[in-house]
């Protein structure tokens, strides 16, 4: 029990020592998640790890893998999928108007050798490809097109791109113009006025079209009402007349009754004076009197008026 809790601390104490010798000869080494380890003796690959986990060269390139660490070189290559976006790419449409164009791609290293041997700057190389790709296979387009077909132009970009890149160890994934805009400022200000007073013009093209809509939906219903109230306006007098016949066939009298009433309702609803007048013939006797004397009397006013004027004429 003495020797035992020095041995254990020793051990604790020895055992980073001994992971950190058997690291720095190279015997074993950890492989993390979307990465690639690259394994060179005397300027030549010997061979790429990608399995995550531990590995021990040892067992893959035999007794060779112990020089490593002293005449070699072990290179750790990042494969994991990246993401990279290019802002304001210019070109020039069809029509020579300057267009900021934004491209967004994936890439992923595939061949760790020859992403490390192949081209000195992998990165900048693709960025450059990209770029010029971009601008080739969009200039010189129509504005409508380079507006509203972006993805075919981006599936173009991409089959150009994918050659290079797989050469330099590059697998390329989607590509995708994401934005295209104008770079002159008056221009968009210029456009911006134009499609207001489209939108303008639009809006009242589409309320008059409302109007005269409505006003012919109203002048097609006063018509039917109009044509409705004719017929009916027609056909009462032939109702009301079938209804007299069939009352004069049953009974004349309840007919020649009615047609009093009527003639009375007739008369008060024109408001015209009546007079009434009894049976006995002297009241229209001593009327007519009066009428003559009435009539006497408007000549011998008037005989007089005349003969007033023409005695002061005289004068």
């Amino acid at each position: 029990m003495m020797y035992f809790i020095p041995g254990f601390v020793a051990g604790l104490l020895f055992l980073p020592i001994l992971l950190g010798l058997s690291r720095l000869f190279g015997l074993y080494t950890c492989v993390k998640e979307c990465e690639a380890h690259v394994f060179t003796l005397f300027g030549k690959v010997m061979g790429t790890i990608d399995t995550p986990g531990l590995q021990f060269p040892v067992t893959h390139y035999g007794a060779k893998a112990i020089l490593i660490p002293f005449f070699g070189k072990k290179y750790v290559v990042n494969t994991a999928l990246r993401q990279h976006y290019l802002r304001s790419q210019m070109v020039n449409s069809e029509e020579g108007t300057p267009m900021g164009v934004g491209i967004w791609y994936e890439m992923q290293v595939k061949n760790p050798v020859s992403f490390l041997f192949i081209n000195a700057n992998p990165d900048g190389s693709l960025q450059a490809n990209v770029t010029s790709s971009t601008i080739s296979t969009l200039s010189n387009l129509e504005m409508e097109k380079m507006l509203e077909d972006r993805h075919s132009l981006s599936r173009t970009v991409r089959q150009t791109v994918s050659p290079l890149s797989e050469q330099w160890g590059y697998q390329l994934g989607s590509v995708y113009i994401r934005k295209v805009e104008f770079t002159d400022a008056h221009m968009v200000e210029n456009i911006t006025e134009k499609v207001v007073k489209r939108l303008v013009q639009v809006t009242s093209a589409m309320k008059q079209d409302g109007e005269n809509r409505v006003g012919l939906i109203k002048s097609e219903t006063a018509f039917k009402v109009s044509q409705k109230m004719a017929e009916a306006a027609a056909a009462r007098p032939r109702i009301v007349g079938q209804a007299l016949n069939e009352i004069a066939k049953q009974d004349p009298e309840l007919l020649d009754t009615v047609l009093e009433v009527m003639e009375v309702e007739n008369l008060l609803a024109s408001g015209a004076s009546i007079d009434i007048l009894p049976n006995s013939s002297n009241v229209l006797i001593q009327l007519g009197e009066r009428t003559k004397s009435a009539n006497v009397a408007k000549s011998t006013d008037a005989s007089e008026r005349l003969t007033a004027v023409r005695v002061q004429r005289d004068h």
